[in-house]
């Protein structure tokens, strides 16, 4: 079947896609590549890959593209489940004869919700959908696709699962997609430099996270991985494919955990003479890090998400402060840079660890930094845990606001309310960067290149209208918390 893959419109600057650890609009215009999507495009021919947000598409002009196709495969998340089922509505309006599927985190952890919500999807994933979106676009039946689930006669059917991907190495480069379907500049992210692209060399993590939606659902905590020769030979294709990118950036969910496998990519990397990064737990040893540097390593994106042993235990984060002073020294040292990203509202959390943290993170002094409300999404430990101990102050869909930025899910009785946690992030971001010392290392990054300094004007402006926005929706959310409490 000639198949489109569509990573519908939503709120404006929302990202959603496969690639968002967290689903919502970023403090500043960022985009991760559909890297999901485009996998099971790369196995399909004549296939299309539409990735709505980054080219600011609206539904008008996506949905009529489903008259050309016999199939649709929308990517959905959470927050942007009730948007999504609007949007498969709209492709049925467009082309009735189309067969319309669902993927994604969202869909795999809750496959017969989905259908009941989204009365024109006619099916969704429940695995892996790589080769089921193979086996659907070849026109097999659906009681006969492994790992999804569909309506028959009133009722839902859930096929039986499908075998784990072990074998990498037999799934095509998505680059080729990339290039095809995809406009790269469109693609920002505020810590790598533009044009970037960004892809896996694996699936799966080892650490048990508690507020990590990957691994919990799709990728699973079995790293797989492409050989190394493969890995080589993709990127030399890449250069070739992208002349123009800066830096390529390897979204595995901690490439560093198999430190001779990573360093041998490096050393290939190295050769080509290729500016790179990569994702990392903040646990690496110095000798990895000498041989990543020395062979273009430039920026490590590590999840500190907190400065207090105690948080990091709740949230099964497998990592120790004295390990990670040492760590980031060592970066520091070497000229690593890292952008480190901070969770707020994990168990345990008070206004005193927030405190803590917001210190650590000014000692841990990383280039740039992330602060996100913790976001318990369906499928994850931390998810449940919130739903048995009654601290979910909103359902799913409510993750974000009107405009895509994240709402404060949680709540802790007598320790710490939604609307503290809301205040935190934009008090964190203000500690952080308005210190004369962060605010120099910025200034004379900007002095010394002007397209650094085009950029983070840009940024900057993006930054405050950011700031501006949750200024606004946290006076909403004290209405609501008052309506609440007059309730």
């Amino acid at each position: 079947m000639k198949t489109l893959f569509v990573n519908p419109p939503s709120f404006e600057g929302f990202d959603g896609g496969a690639g968002a650890r967290y689903q919502c609009r970023r403090e500043v215009r960022s985009f991760w590549y559909p890297t999901w999507l485009a996998q099971p495009a790369a196995m399909i021919p004549n296939s299309k890959l539409v990735d709505a947000p980054p080219d600011d598409l609206t539904v008008d002009q996506v949905a009529p593209m489903a008259r050309d196709y016999d199939l649709v495969v929308i990517h959905t998340s959470t927050p942007s489940f009730d948007n999504d089922a609007r949007f498969a509505a709209r492709v049925k309006q467009e082309n009735p004869n189309a067969i319309v599927g669902m993927v994604g985190a969202h869909v795999f952890v809750l496959p017969e919700h989905s259908l009941e919500h989204a009365p024109a999807v006619d099916w969704v994933s429940t695995q892996e959908f790589d080769y089921t979106c193979v086996e659907i676009a070849q026109g097999k039946p659906l009681g006969e696709v492994g790992g999804v689930a569909y309506r028959e006669n009133g009722t839902f059917v859930r096929t039986p699962d499908r075998p784990t991907i072990t074998d990498m190495d037999s799934l095509p480069s998505v680059l080729d997609v990339y290039k095809r379907d995809l406009t790269i500049e469109n693609y920002f992210n505020g810590y790598l430099q533009h044009p970037y692209i960004s892809f896996y060399t694996g699936r799966g993590c080892k650490s048990r996270c508690t507020f990590c939606i990957w691994p919990q659902t799709i990728s699973g905590h079995l790293y797989r991985v492409k050989g190394v020769d493969l890995v080589e030979a993709e990127m030399r294709h890449g250069k070739e494919l992208f002349p123009e990118v800066k830096e390529w950036f390897f979204d595995d969910d901690t490439l560093t955990d198999n430190a001779p496998r990573v360093e041998e990519i490096a050393r290939r990397l190295g050769k080509l003479g290729i500016t790179w990064s990569c994702n990392a737990k903040p646990n690496v040893s110095r000798s990895t890090l000498e041989v990543l540097k020395e062979n273009g390593l430039r920026l490590l994106l590590v999840g500190y998400e907190s400065g207090v042993q105690e948080i990091l235990n709740s949230m099964k984060k497998g990592t120790r402060l004295d390990h990670i002073r040492k760590f980031t020294k060592d970066c520091h040292e070497l000229g690593i840079k890292i952008h480190g990203t901070f969770i707020l509202g994990i168990p345990g959390e008070t206004p005193e660890t927030i405190r803590q943290t917001v210190e650590f993170a000014k000692e841990m002094n990383p280039e740039t930094i992330q602060v996100s409300l913790a976001a318990p999404y369906p499928g994850t430990f931390l998810y449940n845990q919130a739903r048995e101990n009654g601290w979910l102050q909103a359902e799913e869909s409510d993750l974000v606001d009107s405009h895509g930025i994240q709402h404060a899910a949680l709540n802790y009785p007598g320790l710490l309310t939604t609307e503290m946690l809301f205040e935190s992030v934009d008090d964190f971001y203000r500690k952080f960067y308005f210190r004369p010392k962060k605010m120099f290392s910025l200034l004379g990054g900007m002095i010394t290149d002007p397209q650094v300094m085009k950029r983070r004007l840009r940024e900057g402006k993006e930054f405050f209208q950011f700031l501006n926005e949750r200024k606004k929706e946290e006076k909403a959310e004290q209405q609501r918390a008052k309506a609440a409490a007059a309730v």
